[in-house]
């Protein structure tokens, strides 16, 4: 099926049924329209799923192929995968990369060859080779997420928090950006802090050892939803009832859990805006050489609590 040179990676059930509508009436002129590749660091994260479903819906309604892989934050594969767009001669590269630090090079490779790179979510500490670096503002974010724990647990008392992968930016963001809050009440004490790599199931076995160790625990902090679902599951399992949980995301199961009481609040990064965003920004420079805005652009998050969560649903505000 001439999708399959188009296309790559899975898609959401809506996504899915768009391509086979446009993919009926297709023909060979579809081979000529531009290319954007569409990089993320996994499917398998509902975060990352719903930046590549809204990036690719975005461009095939604008008129492009669009091709998604994902690196799986590996840098090493990120290399790989912008050879396969430059060899592709793809027009745009929408990238959530693997690590600042470690995709600063690799943008440079792609811009060199002609491709206009926009970052989403994850922003290089470089300027000029990226056409547009657009990120959620996950210091923001976090501030709000720990005024809101502060508001559940009370100014005094114990928690633990669980850190995202050591090596992400945005990990280390968030946590400052929680302890900003955090750290104006002398009476919160830490007790535990640890890193459960961004995993579910990790959460859930570092979460089972704090709860062990430390039994006057009154919430955790965690770094992402993914986390936070694996702690509200711990404490679940351990039959801990009133442990206040708070994550950072956005993702529809936490929104859910929030709905049923199992966690306290999340962040919503918009997801889903900035992946459109970044695919409009796209189409503009292909079509007019500029993107008419500042390279860096900061989205604010949203705080997410029992009280407005039926306003969200998959990474996106509704109403």
């Amino acid at each position: 099926m001439v999708w399959r040179a188009f296309l790559s990676g899975p898609f959401s059930a809506g996504l899915l049924l768009a391509v086979a509508a446009l993919g009926a009436g297709c023909h060979r002129a579809d081979r000529h329209k531009k290319l954007i590749a569409i990089v993320v660091p996994s499917q398998d994260n509902p975060y990352f799923k719903a930046e590549a479903d809204a990036a690719a819906a975005r461009a095939i309604a604008l008129g492009y192929r669009v091709r998604i892989d994902a690196h799986d934050d590996d840098a090493y594969r990120q290399d790989n995968l912008i050879d396969a767009a430059i060899a592709s001669n793809a027009s745009a590269l929408i990238l959530d990369n693997a690590g600042s630090d470690a995709s600063i090079s690799a943008v440079r490779r792609a811009a060199n060859a002609g491709i206009a790179v926009f970052l989403i979510d994850r922003e290089i500490q470089a300027n000029g080779i990226a056409k547009a670096q657009i990120i959620s503002d996950n210091d923001q974010g976090a501030r709000l997420v720990a005024a809101e724990f502060v508001r559940a647990i009370g100014s005094s008392g114990e928690y633990a928090e669980l850190i995202g992968r050591e090596s992400d930016t945005n990990a280390q963001i968030r946590t400052k950006g929680f302890h900003a809050i955090l750290d104006n009440y002398p009476g919160l004490k830490r007790v535990a802090a640890q890193s459960a790599n961004w995993s579910q199931s990790e959460a859930f076995q570092k979460t089972e050892t704090m709860l062990q160790a430390h039994g006057r625990i009154l919430g955790i902090l965690a770094g992402n939803d993914t986390m936070a679902l694996g702690a509200a599951a711990a404490a679940k399992s351990a039959g801990i009832k009133g442990l206040r949980i708070v994550g950072f995301d956005g993702s529809p199961d936490a929104v859910d859990a929030i709905r049923k009481g199992d966690l306290q609040a999340t962040a919503l990064q918009p997801a889903v805006v900035i992946s459109r965003l970044a695919v409009n920004e796209a189409d503009l420079f292909l079509r007019t050489g500029s993107t008419r805005v500042a390279e860096r652009q900061v989205i604010p998050c949203d705080l997410v609590t029992r009280a407005n969560a039926d306003d969200y649903r998959n990474f996106e505000k509704m109403r």
